[in-house]
């Protein structure tokens, strides 16, 4: 006699992995294509991804992390952190909740894999960094919240794979296989297509300049890169002159993240105008808001050491609010996309900053950054 079949479910089980395995191989893969895409499309937005990664790190590490030029350390730190943080949200998503989504379609789980990018940025962005359990302001109020949801959007496009790796090799269903081999192409295109504009914009070759006024945005990447140049410099006083570590740890983010602007203006001027940036002239400078005098910049280089922080602070307000005055214009006017991006984040983090300054934490810091990424023509 011929021994009994196996029953249709016992194949089926057998064959089936795990769901928490799919989901731990689900989220190496899209945490990875996330950090991909991040560091290689970073620059195209305004963005210096090596601060981005140190502003990351600072929510484990927090000052450890911080210096006015981002270290391998710092730079690794806030990759791994950003990984971890992506791949629980899929083991959450596929293993916690796999009752639910385990046996999905690739389209379905695409389809419910965007809200969930949403909500998952925004308990980073509202809850679980600034309050609970990290209690770290400075991340929510240096990058809006769009940053972030950019960043889990492009972890949330792989999470289809799963329909994949829940089946043993040879095992996935034929119309699920189509769709992730399309899904993988497409990654892969992704990838490659960032990674040749990105070598190519790192040596001085951009996508072409897009804008409607070339007057306007000359004018303000000349005006903010002279800006910054001298927010640099006031920073640097900081850096070496606060006795509050915190208020020279926070002097020191200002240094590399203005650096990292400067770098990208310059970038895109050249990129864009094929030519050298004339300086500003004297009249330009003395008409910038927040645009500090030689003798107010002195004042703060021998100002006495009990003086020093609040003058500073006051400096450095007065400063930062200038420069949100002229990304607010930008923001509202008829530039180059990238410009008004960049614009809109430089705003945000320049108000966080005046924030952070005043020792904003917890509930107000997240108030705090909520207003400053809707609030126009801050005084």
């Amino acid at each position: 006699m011929n021994a009994p079949s196996e029953p249709a479910f016992s194949v089926t089980r057998r064959r089936r992995r795990s769901r928490w395995t799919a989901a731990i191989a689900l989220g190496l893969i899209s945490s990875t294509f996330s950090t991909i895409v991040s560091q290689l499309f970073a620059a195209r937005i305004g963005r210096d991804a090596a601060v981005d990664w140190m502003i990351v790190a600072t929510i484990p590490a927090r000052d450890w992390a911080i210096s006015a030029e981002p270290s391998w350390s710092a730079v690794a730190t806030g990759v791994a952190f950003h990984q971890w943080a992506d791949f629980s949200w899929a083991v959450v998503f596929f293993g916690v909740l796999g009752r639910w989504t385990a046996d999905l379609r690739p389209l379905t789980i695409l389809l419910l894999a965007l809200p969930w990018a949403v909500f998952s940025s925004g308990m980073e962005w509202f809850v679980l960094v600034p309050l609970f359990p990290f209690r770290q302001p400075l991340f929510t109020l240096q990058q809006p919240y769009w940053i972030g949801l950019l960043v889990h959007g492009s972890s949330a496009v792989m999470y289809p794979l799963f329909a994949r790796l829940r089946w043993a090799h040879g095992d996935t269903p034929a119309r699920d296989l189509r769709f992730t081999n399309a899904l993988i192409t497409g990654a892969l295109i992704v990838i490659a297509l960032l990674g040749t504009i990105a070598f190519f914009g790192r040596h001085g070759y951009e996508l072409p300049w897009i804008g409607r006024d070339r007057d306007v945005d000359q004018a303000y990447i000349r005006h903010m890169t002279t800006h910054h140049a001298q927010g640099i410099e006031l920073a640097r006083i900081a850096a070496e002159r606060a006795q509050d570590p915190h208020l020279q740890k926070l002097a020191m983010l200002m240094i590399a993240s203005q650096t990292g602007e400067k770098t990208i203006f310059e970038n895109w001027w050249l990129s864009w105008f094929d030519t050298e940036m004339p300086d500003c002239t004297a009249q330009e400078r003395s008409a910038m808001p927040g645009f500090l005098t030689p003798a107010e910049m002195r004042q703060v280089r021998i100002a006495a050491p009990e003086a020093f922080a609040r003058l500073f602070v006051e400096m450095m307000t007065l400063h930062h609010r200038g420069a949100v005055k002229m990304a607010d214009q930008m923001w509202h006017s008829r530039g180059d996309p990238r410009l008004r991006i960049m614009a809109h984040a430089l705003r945000h983090e320049q108000q966080g900053e005046i924030a952070l300054m005043q020792g904003v934490s917890g509930v107000a810091a997240v108030a705090t950054a909520f207003r400053n990424m809707f609030g126009d023509n801050v005084n």
